[in-house]
């Protein structure tokens, strides 16, 4: 499901009350340094048709004239959201437009939170972790506790590690959302007991203020080319239990 403009909704969040979504990436294609297997953008594969990124001043355009028009209308807007289709820090206008983005909401939804959903693989870059500290919610994913495993869920790079993404994390000091999505297959399992046991060690080190699973109620979101079928586990409270 890709977005086809730089500002959509505003949609109902379970997690964020009414969002309005900002794309920070093309708007028939996708970037993203992951390919995770339960994106519902789909694969990277299937959207490189698009590459073009909405500059800086583009999405201030888009994002004034729908905040505008939200005003007269009375409409509510709990959280402004980057999210769209791919990695929102890999535009290289990021920082600009979160500057931007929170310029906007002062004038024309104060009320309104400006949330950011990463995969936290741009946390070490000075830029990306200012802009980050700025905005309300920023809501960093870590879905494996070791490399190998976030090869198989996120498609991550040879490169990725998560010891990097750990360091990254323990910059905001606790003042940030953990983002998991925990899954089972033929061949893994999130909630085995050793995998859970070094999630649960990284979530104690670096100490998130809050801790979202990932839930998707949509039917057929996930990419329709042939991988293991995954399932979401259902095992949270236990889970949560655990950490008492």
């Amino acid at each position: 499901m890709l977005r086809e403009e730089v500002v959509f909704g505003p949609i109902k969040s379970r997690r964020l009350g009414w969002s309005l979504g900002i794309n920070l990436l093309p708007t028939k294609g996708k970037i993203c340094n992951f390919d995770c297997i339960y994106c519902e953008c789909g694969w990277n594969a299937d959207g490189r048709d698009d590459t073009k990124l909405p500059s800086a001043a583009e999405v201030r355009s888009a994002l004034e004239a729908k905040l505008a028009d939200i005003l007269l209308e009375g409409t509510q807007v709990d959280s402004i959201t980057f999210s769209g289709d791919g990695e929102p820090t890999l535009n290289p206008d990021f920082a600009r437009i979160i500057d931007d983005t929170i310029a906007l909401r002062d004038i024309y939804c104060p009320q309104a939170k400006v949330s950011v959903l990463t995969n936290a693989t741009k946390l070490l870059s000075d830029t990306v972790f200012g802009a980050l500290r700025k905005v309300d919610a920023p809501i960093l994913k870590l879905d494996a506790p070791t490399d190998e495993r976030a090869r198989k869920i996120n498609g991550a790079l040879p490169s990725f590690r998560v010891d990097d993404v750990v360091k990254g994390m323990k910059r905001f000091e606790g003042d940030f959302i953990l983002q998991t999505m925990f899954l089972k297959s033929d061949d893994f399992d999130s909630l085995e007991p050793q995998m859970l046991a070094k999630w649960m060690d990284i979530v104690r080190e670096i100490r998130p203020r809050l801790i979202m699973r990932a839930r998707r109620h949509r039917a057929g979101f996930l990419p329709t080319a042939p991988r293991k079928s995954v399932k979401r586990s259902s095992l949270w409270k236990t889970m949560a239990l655990k950490f008492r």
